[in-house]
């Protein structure tokens, strides 16, 4: 058996039983290796229940800068028997299965090309360990420990991790210490150490840093200017709140009479929340609400009286697995259409689409103003991949200079210099009505906010060509979005190619790991992230300059290939899909595949259902 063998480039999966305290333990592990200058990617795969379940952790190493899921596993971790079949299944051949070897392995789990060890974490807690949640607690940072050896870490960056989380805590930074070496000299004993695959200290981190895109987002309106947020908790999206609320208690409290300048209401349900957030920001405030697509479905027709009555709106998606409840602790892209097209009748919702924590920090912020400015709901996208997992990112940077864009909001001394107002008069032609704020003048600038037809004065009406005018002024003010939304980034593969490669979110990562991939063996592609709906002439004349083009996305359904087809009449042989959707990031490996399939000939497209499963299933 040829055994992997590698430096600063695998991946590794920690299998345990959820409620067991082991994603702090992993999480020490992936946080370490990113002191050790490596890049890293960790993923926490849990169940939805409190604890009991099989529960994973994958984390990506990555000398070369790889961030997103390569695919496949080299070292598997396991812990927990129910899942132990599965685990040792998944190992690539050529790698590792580290198992609790207090009890025998069934034979029947035994492969000959994989390099089986066992550690008796079990039997070491045991022997060290009188208090039953210690054992518990402990075994996962004696694994780490273990791991340390076998992989010949920097023993010090450990210690110093712990001293650093356990800061003040004396005793629990000693107790974490003391497990971790217990492990270290235990594998160092009686192990071959190191195996074939080595990490050692290097220098491709620079200065990024470590953060979930939910943090991101919620420092992100902090700093774009939000004062109210109201929201219903719904997985994976209530950390945001709870981010604004911890950095808002620093920042937003009055230190003379200590009183907050904010507001946090949580709602009954989804539908009150996004009602709060709209009477808010007719108010003048900056809001906001975080939900995921249940929540989205709850909140429709509330959008659609925003988008109609033109009121600014931010609502932040995190999107998860569905439909109805699915799988509610698993990533997907899965609401694209339910935004994009959020409520009865003609509504067109704006769509931003971050890919990084960063971005996540920007367009929070970024939102607010386009709310402002164009007077119409901002639905922030993201995922549970980036929203719930630490990830690599730019660190995050703001302005101290920069105001706020208020948009086309009508003064009180304006308003008595004679200017004539109609809340829903085009006056400068781009579509975008000048607007009041509530009480902004004791006699003048009054309106009446209503979600049925209404002319320029925002009177009632029923006339026909009244109603079909402002619907009309409503799809010119979408063509002045585009000039305001973040544009695409365009990647030219360097090479003449004729075929194209479309993603956005978090399927960036792995989409560009693919191209090299495929790059390797000849086949060249451009491509382009999207980052924004609508789209603008950039992503149409990227797709009418190639022969084909692959979009890539986490849903079963094609929901961003049809939404490019809706809006600029693309034919289906066109646009290729490239899918995934069994709720864990879509991996480099898939990807290739399934360009490769069709390249050589197959048809992989939604109008096929057992192919797109057999193409898109899995991220080996």
């Amino acid at each position: 058996m040829k055994r992997i063998e590698s430096v600063n480039d695998f991946v590794i999966k920690f299998a345990n039983v959820n409620g067991t305290g082991s994603a702090s333990a992993n999480n020490m592990f992936a946080k370490a290796l990113f002191r050790m200058g490596l890049p890293v990617s960790p993923k926490n795969i849990f169940p939805s229940n409190i604890q009991g379940l099989p529960t994973w952790y994958e984390v990506r190493v990555s000398e070369k800068g790889y961030l997103g899921r390569r695919g496949g596993v080299d070292i598997a971790l396991s812990v927990n028997p129910q899942s132990m079949a599965q685990d040792i299944r998944e190992v690539a051949p050529g790698g590792y299965f580290i198992y609790d070897n207090t009890k025998p392995l069934d034979l029947r789990l035994i492969r000959n090309d994989v390099t089986i060890i066992g550690i008796p974490l079990t039997q070491i807690c045991n022997d060290r360990y009188q208090d039953p949640r210690q054992r518990q607690l402990f075994k996962n940072v004696i694994y780490v420990g273990a791991l340390a050896a076998l992989l010949d870490m920097d023993f010090k960056v450990l210690t110093n991790l712990v001293q650093d989380q356990f800061k003040g805590k004396e005793k629990l930074v000693l107790s974490n210490i003391q497990a971790l070496e217990l492990g270290n000299q235990w594998a160092r004993t009686n192990l071959e150490c190191p195996i074939g695959i080595r990490v050692q200290t290097s220098d491709k981190v620079g200065d990024k840093i470590l953060l979930d895109g939910n943090t991101a987002l919620g420092l992100g309106a902090l700093y774009g200017g939000a004062t109210v947020a109201a929201w219903y908790p719904i997985t994976p999206s209530t950390p945001v709140v709870d981010a604004f609320e911890k950095y808002a208690r620093r920042v937003r409290i009055d230190p003379g009479t200590g009183r907050r300048n904010y507001a946090i209401v949580q709602a009954e349900d989804e539908l009150s929340a996004i009602g709060m957030v709209i009477g808010a920001s007719w108010n003048g405030a900056r809001s906001f609400t975080a939900t995921s697509g249940p929540g989205i479905s709850l909140m429709a027709e509330f959008l659609g009286l925003a988008y109609f009555a033109e009121i600014p709106t931010v609502l932040f998606n995190v999107q998860r697995a569905g439909p109805s409840t699915g799988m509610p602790t698993r990533t997907q892209q899965s609401d694209i259409l339910a935004c994009a097209y959020a409520s009865h009748g003609d509504t067109k919702q704006v769509l931003l689409f971050p890919g990084t924590p960063k971005e996540c920090f920007d367009f929070g912020a970024l939102a607010f103003d386009l709310a402002e400015r164009l007077q119409t709901p901002i639905i922030v996208m993201t995922d549970l991949d980036l929203g719930m997992n630490d990830n690599m990112s730019e660190p995050l940077a703001w302005d101290d200079d920069r105001t706020f864009d208020r948009g086309k909001v009508l003064t009180a001394e304006q308003l008595e210099s004679g200017i004539e107002f109609g809340r829903y008069m085009d006056v400068d032609g781009d579509a975008i009505c000048y607007r009041t704020y509530p009480g902004a003048h004791p006699s003048l600038g009054a309106f009446f906010t209503r979600g049925t037809s209404r002319d320029e004065k925002a009177v009632y009406t029923e006339k026909g060509e009244e109603y079909e005018e402002n619907m009309l002024r409503l799809m010119r003010k979408w063509d002045t979005i585009k000039e305001y939304v973040p544009a695409p980034e365009f990647v030219p593969s360097g090479r003449e190619t004729d075929t194209g490669v479309l993603y956005f979110g978090t399927s960036e990562e792995s989409s560009r790991e693919a191209l090299d991939y495929l790059a390797e063996e000849g086949i060249y592609m451009d491509a382009m992230r999207v980052r924004s709906f609508p789209f603008n002439d950039e992503v149409k004349s990227f797709i009418e300059e190639h022969k084909r083009v692959f979009v890539i996305e986490q849903n079963r359904d094609s929901q961003l290939r049809t939404l490019l087809m809706a809006e600029f009449e693309f034919g289906p042989d066109k646009l290729k899909s490239v899918l995934c959707f069994d709720g864990t990031p879509i991996s480099a490996r898939n990807i290739r595949k399934q360009i490769k399939m069709h390249l050589d000939g197959n048809n992989v497209t939604p109008l096929h259902r057992n192919a797109v499963a057999t193409g898109a299933g899995g991220s080996k």
